[in-house]
């Protein structure tokens, strides 16, 4: 079975090493690998790896240069001016208007469509808003009041996508 890159965010470090350390005190003797893999997951917050691995998206090592032209040529003068077909494509697309909402700022709805309307053309803001949270770019509270950035290193596929596209945040 290949191995996949998995993410990991840790909130509270200190929180975590606690977790984790009082985790291994209680082993009667030190882990294997599957258990070991079980408390770091538990002592991040998840109930087990398995749930850790489908929570995290899994990160492509190298940019796929397939999908990073497609995903350019739904961009005319750093404006998006369709919703591509393919799956990958948007969320790859998405990466640009992540990398222009404000990074730990909490968003009022108003405010992230006016963020979504200067970079689009195709006139459907919601559909980037619902999309944003779909592929856990953002956040927002159960109300639907209040969005926020989620925290994370774009993949290597983003990085490339976002050095061509250069929009101000």
């Amino acid at each position: 079975m290949p191995r996949q890159t998995q993410q990991i965010a840790i909130r509270d470090l200190s929180a975590f090493t606690k977790a984790l350390r009082s985790a291994l005190q209680q082993q009667d003797s030190f882990p294997g690998h599957a258990k070991m893999l079980s408390l770091v997951a538990k002592a991040a917050g998840y109930e087990n790896y398995q749930h850790l691995k489908s929570e995290t998206p899994t990160l492509a090592k190298e940019p796929s240069t397939r999908t990073l032209e497609k995903a350019l040529r739904v961009f005319d003068d750093d404006i998006m001016t369709r919703w591509p077909q393919q799956t990958s494509v948007q969320g790859l697309c998405l990466w640009v208007f992540w990398a222009a909402l404000p990074a730990k700022q909490d968003l009022s709805e108003a405010q992230v469509n006016d963020i979504l309307k200067a970079g689009h053309s195709f006139g459907d803001h919601a559909l980037l808003r619902r999309s944003l949270i779909d592929h856990r770019l953002v956040t927002r509270t159960t109300d639907g009041k209040t969005y926020r950035r989620i925290e994370q290193a774009p993949p290597a596929d983003a990085l490339a996508l976002l050095a061509q596209v250069q929009r101000p945040s």
